[in-house]
């Protein structure tokens, strides 16, 4: 992309900050180039926005419904899927999904609990409630 090519249309998500991109200058060389976003771009963030925002209140529902951990809650509250949590908590995935069942969240020792509160930046005892 060259430097007059890199969009300037803006960005709401991007909440007035700009980010860096790469482009190609004159002379072929690439430098970075401040970009204030573009519609397309603002368009599929707020959907993918929407997107994770119903899957914490459809992970809301389960908790209620004693059907689900509230890890589950606040992995897509934090912006988060069982592959991101897993690497931030240290956990393989498959013990993570298994932590989204209700008993087995029960059952995790305060050491497992402060593993993933740390991982989604809550203390424990938020991480035990939902909000």
């Amino acid at each position: 992309m060259d430097i007059d090519a890199v969009p300037q249309e803006g960005n709401a998500t991007l909440n007035g900050h700009r980010k860096l991109m790469y482009a190609r200058d004159a002379s072929g060389h690439t430098v970075t180039v401040g970009s204030r976003g573009w519609e397309a771009e603002e368009i599929v963030t707020t959907h993918a926005v929407d997107a994770l925002v119903a899957q914490a209140e459809d992970a809301r529902a389960r908790v209620l419904a004693g059907a689900a951990a509230p890890l589950e809650f606040w992995m897509y509250e934090r912006r988060m899927d069982v592959a991101l949590l897993s690497q931030t908590s240290g956990f393989w995935q498959w013990r993570v999904r298994r932590h989204l069942q209700p008993t087995h969240f029960a059952a995790l020792s305060p050491s497992q609990l402060a593993r993933y509160a740390d991982a989604l930046g809550l203390s424990v005892e938020a991480l035990k409630r939902l909000p």
